[in-house]
């Protein structure tokens, strides 16, 4: 059966969705999803895939997508990050049968992308991402899509949205934000740049950026004429975003917990999972945020995420008549409910700073920093500097590690391949050689071995030595074949 493509595609196999679920790290993992699907999506992506890393690392797929198998989980993207046509297309091949469609990461505008080279730090290079899209579309059995950020000019946006349509791309979701729009930096999405997308190009559109809430997607649809909306940070605070209800957090928490005792997942992911949904309540509470913090189990997370659900009944109990939510809160602080994220002057009123151009700073320390002002440091490193007082974080004393001949990562810096250690491994049991700066020594246990066995073969019990040279001759040869 061909594939389907354009709106065929969204029509059928995704069934006209205009409620979605965004691709987010660490974020979109199963057990949110089916609560998100529980709650009014339509259709989810799973966080962004390394393609590199899910073509070599066998566990990296059963974790995150080969042990996950639920039909309930349907329909569903798969999201990769990558930038070489070939790798892409091999990890997504492995992919394309747990899934309805695979998409190609664009839009990330992190560190990490920039120093990986994916996301959207390859929205220059269209010859890349054609050649990346046409080999995807010609290949694979499931649509190929594609998610993007917005280049500041409205012209080079929909030029480059109708190259990606023109290679393949069967759907395109927007998120009408720069790479360089991120953090406290973000701003305000352009719906703009959406409807001229969508009005250039002749496949489905999806919009992504402010949406906080339903009326936000009804308004978002009108305006723009896309066929679907996406939410991140929105379905993160509110799961029952697309129902259009703001229901008590812990109803969202305890259903979401007893999920993933059915579906487990990493306790780093249910952890940043209740971190959201409490967020307001945790600034009124804020000893149980590091008791939240801290815990080291599932059950140790249901006990913080019940003693964080009595507070906040004790709460109600107490509640005056006429009392409203305070900190210029929508609702109460134990309500599902958008977090408003500063803007760069309030950021800068927040740290003290003027709100100069020079005081705005990213949701992390950049990485170019110099050393030696530790207020200029993440709290991450100022912890680190702690410990060690003579800990250096400036990036030109930073050690350069030579690269693996074969896959890019560090090589050893005493192998005799120069190579890492798996690639070195894979090459020394192929070739029986030895590498002492990995400790890998095939060549040394083999001499080994063939000098046992001629050692053997010198020693006659007194059966053996009463029979022939032939017969000795004989019992040599066959146990040769039974040691190979």
């Amino acid at each position: 059966m061909p594939k389907l493509r354009g709106e065929a595609f969204w029509r059928e196999t995704l069934r006209s969705a205009h409620y979605v679920v965004a691709p987010m790290v660490d974020q979109s993992e199963l057990a949110w999803r089916l609560l998100s699907r529980r709650h009014g999506a339509q259709l989810c992506y799973t966080p962004m895939l390394h393609a590199q890393v899910f073509l070599r690392d066998a566990n990296y797929r059963r974790e995150n997508l080969y042990g996950e198998a639920c039909p309930e989980d349907r329909p569903l993207i798969v999201q990769f990050c990558a930038n070489d046509p070939e790798v892409f297309v091999q990890a997504a091949l492995l992919a394309q049968d747990y899934c309805d469609a695979i998409d190609l990461n664009l839009g990330c505008p992190q560190m990490i992308a920039k120093r990986g080279h994916y996301g959207a730090f390859l929205q220059e290079e269209w010859d890349l991402l054609q050649r990346m899209i046409l080999l995807a579309n010609e290949k694979l059995s499931v649509p190929i899509t594609c998610k993007i950020r917005v280049f500041p000019d409205i012209d080079k946006t929909v030029k480059y949205a109708q190259m990606l349509e023109k290679a393949g791309c069967q759907l395109l979701t927007v998120h009408g934000r720069t790479k360089e729009q991120k953090g406290p930096l973000a701003g305000v999405a352009s719906w703009e740049h959406i409807q001229a997308v969508r009005k250039a190009v002749n496949i489905p559109v999806f919009a992504n950026g402010n949406i906080q809430c339903l009326s936000d997607v009804e308004e978002c649809i009108r305006k723009t004429g896309v066929h679907g909306v996406m939410s991140a940070e929105g379905n993160l605070h509110n799961p029952a975003l697309f129902e259009g209800r703001n229901p008590l957090v812990w109803e969202m928490a305890e259903e979401y917990l007893e999920i993933v005792r059915k579906y487990p997942c990493p306790l780093s992911y249910v952890r940043a999972h209740l971190f959201k949904l409490w967020h307001h309540t945790l600034q009124v509470h804020q000893h149980l945020r590091e008791e939240l913090a801290k815990v080291k189990t599932l059950e140790g997370i249901v006990d913080v995420n019940r003693e964080l659900k009595l507070r906040c009944q004790e709460e109600i109990a107490n509640q005056k008549e006429g009392e409203k939510p305070k900190e210029g809160l929508r609702f109460f602080h134990w309500i599902c409910q958008p977090y408003i994220r500063p803007g760069p002057k309030e950021r800068c009123r927040e740290n003290g700073d003027s709100g100069t151009e020079k005081g705005v700073r990213g949701k992390r320390a950049l990485e170019e920093e110099e050393d030696g002002n530790s207020e200029l440091l993440s709290k991450n490193k100022q912890k680190k500097k702690l410990r060690n007082p003579n800990k250096s974080f400036d990036p030109s004393l930073k050690p350069k590690y030579a690269k693996c001949d074969q896959c890019g990562n560090p090589k050893g810096n005493k192998c005799v391949f120069n190579m890492c250690r798996g690639c070195c491994k894979k090459r020394a049991f192929k070739e029986t050689a030895d590498c002492p700066g990995h400790g890998l020594l095939f060549k040394t246990k083999y001499e080994k071995s063939l000098s046992w066995q001629h050692s053997q073969r010198g020693i006659q019990t007194p059966e053996i030595g009463q029979r022939g040279d032939a017969d000795v001759g004989e019992t040599a040869v066959l146990k040769e074949a039974g040691d190979s």
